[in-house]
């Protein structure tokens, strides 16, 4: 075989040989042509394979690399990917080591000046020639820095080179032999000795030019960046120069057209320095404003953080501090003089929700001998005690949904369609967070109980929810936001207990509007999964698939849930993603996990791997840039634990609020008495409930009968005019609390 062998690759190279690679425990290892190139260390089955199949690819900038003997080592990436190497002999390894180990070096670095070329703003430069100065010494600083990290890589190399020999050396010295060849190991030995003596000088001579370079390369940095900054100071203020000169020129033509009873009061009063000239169309289009140094005299002055201001007019604040275009005292002017304007400074006071809800009690309850009997029926059809609840209510958990609504509000203010498809996509996601830790059963809504959540002042947002079905238990969700989205949902629940588990297979879909550019999103939820019902502690988990689907546009996101096994290696909760354009280009990958956070990277190439995955398909390799972090959870607050671990907007659904409809679930009295621990009473409470349900049904198909039997006319009529008590104390008479 032929392997091109370098004896020492220099860094960058690309460096190609055959490598033994493990497999599994019946092919063992299995011979594969390796190339480390730019960073990426890629694996064929034959040399063949270049052009077309690459069978593995893993990022040396963020790999381990360990030997383990003479001829194996390990490169990992931190889990996900594990390569086990041999090579051939004991000098075939080393080389890899050394071209593996430089070119992780250089990948580290080649990172680390991409990110600080991604933070970092250069200022224009004005000249040609301060440009090509400017480009000269950033070349220069690349190539300086660029050979310390090659001079501080070497030094690492000699120094574990060095410690290699010697240890050895000192092992070949353990072993016995005959007089002569003692003496010459003896004699390589003191050369080892001296060898070592002479690399620790020279080691510690590269140390001290190291540590000297690093610092004068600081500090040139600083003493040019300084010059950079002064530079772009002297440059505004020329250019603020240039435009008082150009004000003091309109002004003095405007003072001799002009007589004196017409001119700018604000040019007399404040002098050239003013936001405005005369009032002649020209000037209108060449308006000018103050220089950077004046900046502070325009101040905003939040109110007390406890008020929002009603009304839109808040320029009287900027008046008052001094503003210098001389045109806003007019307003203010107008406002003092009018107190009962719709636009006056009135100040309404946020409410303060709460933080915290009564402890959950401890009563012990034998769940086998409720659960014995429902094994395979509708869940929405088992008589539950409120031991297996929470207390809030179905449509209190849909309304759940918004907790992460700043998604949406970032999503609103995108230009690109495809990311708006990634906020979307983690909004999808992060209604998931608050489910968790939650194995309580939220009740079941009456039919049409209604949940109003009004958070215009705090979120921007209004949201409704009604229940509109009872068998089968559907329900409506409608929200709008006054930062550009609208949210409306139709959501039933199919759910079947199993005995050792539970399922709820949410039915219907989601649809998301974006005010400013139309786009219209749709998705559905995937499989809720209660485990350990019978024994053992309950967790809950999330499976299934979602696609996001943009149907202006016709761009997608595949979501994918992946639903937790003992024997994966993956991260539990996983969720991965693609986006793609109506063309089925991937633009986008997104991953996290939906108990936590999730994050996105933009494509740069795509690839097909000639492995087949699980489903027969080919495997697609995605290379993206540095991932960055689309959502994260909020931590729940302190003591979640004893309050169903509830979320802090979770603990203010339930709060008692003045103006809400008779049928709001704040009014169920079942769900009320179990917030406040009284839970025997709760019970009792619900069976009048449901059973007073039932009554309503079935005077409501005993009415649907007699209406549609002919002979029976006379009494439907009836029936139609003087509605039953049961019946309109049902539908539309408030429930009491107490």
């Amino acid at each position: 075989m032929s392997e091109p062998k370098a004896p020492t690759p220099a860094p960058g190279d690309t460096y190609k040989g055959w490598l033994f690679k493990w497999t599994n425990y019946i092919k063992g290892y299995q011979r594969r042509w390796f190339v480390l190139s730019n960073g990426l260390l890629s694996y064929y089955r034959t040399q063949a394979e270049m052009g077309h199949t690459c069978r593995g690819t893993i990022n040396l900038a963020t790999a381990n690399i360990a030997v383990e003997d003479s001829c194996n080592f390990v490169i990992s990436n931190g889990g996900t990917q594990t390569y086990h190497l041999k090579a051939s002999s004991e000098v075939e390894r080393q080389r890899w080591i050394t071209a593996l180990e430089l070119a992780k070096a250089k990948a580290f670095r080649m990172q680390a000046e991409s990110d600080d070329s991604g933070d970092d703003s250069t200022p224009p430069a004005t000249g040609q020639g301060a440009g090509s100065r400017n480009s000269e010494v950033q070349s220069t600083l690349r190539t300086l820095g660029s050979k310390v990290e090659d001079l501080s890589t070497c030094n690492d190399l000699i120094a574990k080179h060095g410690s290699a020999l010697q240890r050895s050396l000192s092992e070949l010295e353990g072993v016995r032999l005959g007089g002569e060849t003692s003496e010459k190991i003896r004699q390589v030995t003191e050369r080892a000795t001296l060898f070592r003596i002479t690399s620790n000088a020279m080691i510690n001579a590269c140390r001290d030019f190291l540590a000297l370079a690093q610092t004068h390369s600081k500090r040139w940095q600083k003493a040019l960046q300084a010059e950079r900054e002064q530079r772009v100071r002297l440059e505004e203020t020329l250019e603020q120069l240039a435009k008082q000169h150009n004000h003091l020129e309109r002004a003095f033509r405007g003072a001799t057209v002009l007589p004196a009873s017409q001119s700018n009061p604000a040019i007399d009063s404040k002098g050239p320095v003013s936001g405005k000239g005369d009032a002649s169309d020209e000037d209108e289009e060449n308006e000018f404003f103050d220089a950077c140094e004046d900046v502070q005299e325009f101040i905003t002055v939040p109110a007390d953080p406890k008020y929002h201001r009603s009304g839109s007019n808040v320029s009287g604040i900027s008046s008052e501090l001094g503003m210098d275009d001389g045109t806003t005292s007019l307003d203010e002017q107008s406002l003092a003089s009018n107190p009962e304007s719709p636009q006056s400074q009135e100040l309404v006071p946020v409410r303060k929700r709460r933080t915290r809800i009564p402890d959950k009690p401890n009563y012990s309850l034998n769940l086998w001998s409720i659960m014995k009997n429902c094994i395979g029926k509708e869940l929405s059809k088992i008589p539950m005690p409120v031991n297996f609840n929470e207390p809030l209510s179905m449509l209190q958990r849909l309304s759940e949904d918004l907790e992460y609504y700043e998604l949406l509000d970032r999503a609103a203010k995108c230009q690109s369609s495809l990311e708006q498809m990634c906020y979307v996509a983690a909004f999808t996601v992060s209604s998931y967070s608050t489910t968790v830790h939650r194995t309580g059963k939220p009740f079941n809504p009456l039919l049409g109980e209604t949940f109003e959540l009004d958070r215009v002042q705090e979120s921007g947002y209004r949201s409704l929810c009604e229940q509109v079905s009872h068998h089968p238990p559907a329900a409506a969700h409608h929200a709008i936001s006054e930062r550009g989205w609208t949210l409306r949902q139709e959501i039933a629940l199919a759910s079947k207990f199993r005995g050792k588990y539970l399922s709820i297979m949410p039915l219907g879909s989601i649809h998301c509007i974006f005010e400013k550019s139309t786009n219209h999103y749709t998705w559905k939820k995937v499989t809720t999964t209660v485990h350990n019902i019978i024994v053992g502690k309950l967790w809950i988990d999330q499976s299934g698939e979602i696609d996001v689907v943009n149907h202006k546009t016709g761009d997608r996101c595949h979501l994918k849930f992946a639903p937790y096994s003992y024997f994966s290696r993956d991260v539990a909760r996983k969720v991965t993603g693609v986006v793609t354009d109506k063309d089925g280009k991937a633009h986008y990958v997104l991953s996290g996990t939906w108990d936590e956070k999730m994050e996105y990277s933009r494509v740069m190439q795509s690839s097909r791997r000639g492995e087949n995955g699980a489903d027969g398909r080919q495997k697609t390799v995605y290379q993206t840039l540095k991932a960055k972090e689309l959502w994260r959870k909020t931590p729940l607050p302190e003591g979640a634990e004893n309050m169903y671990y509830f979320s802090t907007l979770a603990l203010t659904l339930n709060e008692l609020e003045e103006g809400v409809a008779p049928t709001d679930s704040r009014r169920r009295p079942d769900q009320r008495l179990m917030e406040q621990g009284r839970w025997e009473e709760a019970n009792a409470e619900k069976q009048r409930l449901e059973e007073k349900q039932r009554t309503v049904r079935r005077e409501r198909e005993r009415e649907a009968n007699r209406a549609a039997s002919p002979s029976e006319e006379a009494e439907e009529v009836e029936i139609a005019s003087e509605p039953s008590e049961t019946t309109y104390k049902s539908k539309y008479h408030p429930i009491p609390l107490s």
